[in-house]
């Protein structure tokens, strides 16, 4: 199942032009970072390691730019962004799932620095709020150097669950764990800290919880309150 994807158009290799546009975007971003903004901040981590030191400052300086929501002169970094797509290639990088499990799937045809300012570029057309909160993320993106996997959907979500539920709709998710009704309305930090506790001696092994699965459920239940006492991601 299709999560998120991008289409980035660039020159072919042997060119001496480089230019650079965008094609299909499916990057749902509500709330933020959301699949779309993992799926960006995936494509910067896995390209963004062969960059050079100055190309990968000044993607830093242009990631500023398009939080701010300034305008990006062109060409940038030795590309010039247009709207036309006649006689370029293309890169498609989507996120896919498989029941609860997904998965990254890279077609890389052009340059990492091609993908990366495609990336930068996809995040100039999300609205402010949006802007504001997944520019920090591709600029952590920018010196991930581990898998392009879990723990980089973990790093980038600040999340302790890779689980596609948990990804899509945080509060939801959250709010099934601990037992209550994920359509209602959130509670208040005295209520979430009650239900926390009342799941917490059920699944401990000291009060009969099943040793095999406590460890996660554990971490689960951490995550759970995490997200529903920050006001950030419990909306």
């Amino acid at each position: 199942m299709l999560l998120a994807e991008i289409e980035v158009y660039h020159s072919r290799p042997a060119q001496p032009t480089r230019r650079l546009s965008l094609g299909a975007l499916d990057l749902p971003v509500d709330p933020s970072p959301g699949l779309g903004g993992l799926l960006l901040g995936a494509v910067v981590a896995r390209h963004s390691r062969e960059l050079s030191v100055d190309d990968l400052l000044e993607v830093t300086h242009l990631l500023r730019q398009v939080e701010r929501g300034e305008r990006v002169v062109q060409p940038r970094l030795r590309h010039r962004y247009q709207i036309d797509r006649h006689g370029l290639a293309v890169s498609r990088h989507r996120l896919e799932s498989d029941g609860d499990e997904i998965r990254f799937d890279f077609a890389t045809t052009g340059t990492d620095l091609a993908q990366v300012l495609g990336a930068v570029y996809a995040l100039e057309r999300l609205a402010g709020e949006h802007r504001r909160t997944i520019a920090p993320l591709l600029d952590r993106a920018t010196r991930w150097r581990g898998p392009i996997g879990a723990s980089l959907i973990q790093h980038l979500a600040g999340a302790r669950s890779s689980e596609l539920s948990a990804l899509a709709d945080p509060r939801g998710w959250a709010m099934n764990i601990l037992g209550l009704d994920p359509t209602g309305p959130t509670p208040d930090r005295r209520d979430i800290m009650r239900c926390y506790r009342a799941r917490m001696r059920e699944i401990h092994p000291d009060h009969g919880g099943d040793s095999t699965d406590a460890s996660t459920s554990i971490i689960e239940l951490n995550e759970a309150r995490r997200i529903l006492t920050n006001p950030l991601v419990a909306v």
